[in-house]
């Protein structure tokens, strides 16, 4: 026989005997365990009370009105903002409007009382304009109380789970010494959203 083909009959009973070993089977001991898991998404339930803030007849310029609500956290998740929307209708009753009369109704101040402290009011609106208010959107939550010697009272900033905070408006028709009879028997109707906003997210 040649050396050629004794070196390939060699090769090929290498090849055929770790065939062998590879196909072979292996017997081990095994033990397996299935843990149930979840995942439950809390909640955000922010409520205002009342939800009629104000209503109100027969004003005329110079008259205030003081009005008090509570935002109250219903859900499972703290809140970390609340963004006030300010939209309105006017209602011309004569059609003889030349100005709106949303730059004639003004907030002279929104304050958050449990934000608020022995330094000073958490006043989050001051004189501000129902106009004015239409491209802001002031947080009703954030702690904005006066600071002294970098002390600052009052509760951190957003509404912890089930709990509230108390508010305190006052509205004023502003009297500008000037002619202001196109607004007899008008109305505006003032829509105000509080948008909720949760916390950051955080290790569980």
């Amino acid at each position: 026989m040649s050396l050629k083909k004794k070196l390939g009959l060699g090769m090929g009973a290498a090849a055929l005997g770790l065939t062998l070993v590879g196909g072979g089977t292996f017997a081990f001991f095994s033990d397996s365990e299935t843990t149930n898991n979840t995942f439950a998404a809390g909640t955000l339930d922010l409520n205002v009370d009342p939800d009629v803030i104000i209503n109100v007849n027969n004003i005329k310029p110079g008259d205030w009105m003081n009005r008090t609500f509570k935002l109250q956290n219903n859900g499972s998740l703290d809140i970390s903002k609340v963004l006030l929307t300010t939209t309105y209708e006017i209602k011309d009753a004569k059609g003889d409007n030349n100005d709106d009369f949303g730059k004639h109704i003004k907030v002279n101040f929104l304050k958050n009382e449990d934000k608020s402290s022995l330094l000073g009011p958490s006043n989050v609106i001051a004189s501000k304009t129902l106009y004015e208010l239409k491209n802001m959107t002031p947080d009703q939550v954030k702690n904005v109380s006066p600071t002294w010697f970098g002390l600052q009272g009052g509760e951190r900033n957003g509404i912890k789970a089930h709990t509230q905070d108390n508010l305190y408006v006052q509205f004023e028709f502003v009297d500008n010494n000037a002619d202001q009879n196109q607004f007899q028997g008008d109305s505006i109707n003032l829509h105000w959203k509080f948008d909720a906003q949760q916390t950051a997210g955080e290790s569980k």
